[in-house]
């Protein structure tokens, strides 16, 4: 992996969770499933031992990728977040100048993003465009549909 990943502590945690779960409990449920297929006579034409190995094989990449994930990971640190302007483990408040309406959104790395639990991701349209900005500034941001305008509100610790 060339980029850097760019992680909450919250995010690290999570990482390290699914990596422990598929690397303990999904390999040994693979290594069940491989063992019965095996018990059913000749795999040289065996599906189900073919399924089995096929789904070990897409587990350790799966476990590769995500320890990758992890060596690259820069984890920022909940005590070094200022609110001074609007960064990676920030929670800012946003007022859409042309609707009226207030959101909320955790500013996240990209891993981490999921845009339905109010988790931008600090490359997004929207994040990438408030980097930087305090509370009060006027933001203009591309977007598919031409450009919105917000207001920064608030920021505070995620």
């Amino acid at each position: 992996m060339d980029r850097e990943v760019i992680l909450t502590e919250e995010g690290h945690a999570k990482l390290k969770e699914e990596i422990e779960y598929l690397s303990t409990v999904k390999r040994r449920e693979v290594a069940e499933r491989i063992k019965e297929a095996r018990e059913f006579g000749d795999i040289s034409e065996n599906s189900e031992y073919d399924d089995a190995k096929n789904e070990q094989a897409m587990l350790e990449a799966r476990i590769y990728s995500l320890e990758e994930r992890l060596r690259s990971a820069i984890v920022i640190d909940s005590d070094s977040v200022t609110t001074d302007a609007v960064g990676v483990g920030t929670k800012v408040t946003l007022q859409d100048m042309q609707r009226g309406d207030v959101v909320q959104y955790a500013i996240v790395g990209s891993s981490e993003a999921d845009p339905g639990a109010h988790k931008l991701s600090n490359e997004s349209p929207v994040g990438r465009a408030i980097l930087g900005h305090k509370p009060g500034d006027k933001v203009v941001v591309a977007v598919p549909q031409g450009s919105k305008k917000f207001k920064v509100l608030a920021i505070e610790k995620a």
